[in-house]
């Protein structure tokens, strides 16, 4: 087994609040760039620009992990990660038979717009993807494995969209698959988190919003046999000698 560089939070140009320059060529080449093998897509609420990253990415890597950043309807942010577009597709159906019907205002939270490959615009999303779903966090984590999907709770040194805030500790019976921190988190930081939850798999990823949040340094390693999703299932489970790295 060997180090893969692995980020499992990454935005593109279809949420509102990523930049316009989060384009499908222009993530793989920074991230080509910034050696990382694993990247997972998780725009908020939606999966649509999966196909566009794994266009561009082509046979020469990183591996494009379809992903979707929801938000619970306690306002509580969870990176979900399938093994194929259709799965992450088919649960963005599930997540949108109870999201309002809120139309996005293009001029106040930014364009929402789903491309393809080459970063020709195939469409503009008018629903607002930035509101939380009718699904509590129980029931996100619970789909999500019923899926065969992983779950993961998104940036918990938050002092929002973060479990502790909005709950407070999180459950060891929340069957969650890892803890990510921010890059904010420093060594002291993370070791703390290690203590307050001792049996918990930890991630680090760099919720990039732009082109220059995508850092090697901001996501983690994973040990593994080769980038595949089933090997970081494995990893973010600590099974089979597999591990994070962190």
């Amino acid at each position: 087994m060997v180090p893969f560089q692995v980020d499992l939070h990454v935005h593109t140009v279809l949420s509102p609040c990523g930049e316009l320059e989060m384009g499908a060529p222009e993530i793989v080449e920074k991230a080509r760039a910034e050696g990382i093998d694993i990247l997972a897509v998780t725009d908020h609420n939606a999966a649509d620009n999966v196909p566009a990253l794994r266009e561009a990415a082509g046979d020469g890597g990183p591996l494009v992990i379809a992903g979707i950043e929801v938000q619970t309807a306690e306002d509580i942010h969870v990176v979900t990660l399938f093994r194929s577009y259709g799965e992450a597709a088919d649960f963005q159906g599930w997540l949108w038979k109870k999201m309002g019907p809120v139309l996005n205002d293009p001029d106040y939270f930014g364009w929402q717009v789903v491309i393809d490959g080459t970063n020709e615009v195939v469409r503009m999303e008018d629903r607002l993807l930035v509101q939380a779903v009718g699904y509590s966090v129980d029931e996100v984590v619970a789909e999500t494995a019923r899926r065969g999907g992983l779950s993961v709770m998104a940036h918990i040194d938050r002092s929002s969209f973060s479990y502790p805030v909005v709950l407070g500790p999180i459950p060891d019976e929340l069957p969650v698959d890892a803890l990510e921190v921010s890059r904010r988190v420093d060594a002291a930081g993370l070791e703390a988190f290690r203590r307050l939850y001792p049996r918990r798999v930890f991630t680090r990823a760099s919720d990039a919003h732009r082109l220059d949040d995508l850092q090697a340094r901001w996501g983690c390693r994973m040990l593994l046999e080769e980038p595949s999703f089933d090997e970081l299932a494995l990893a973010l489970r600590g099974q089979g000698g597999r591990k994070v790295l962190l």
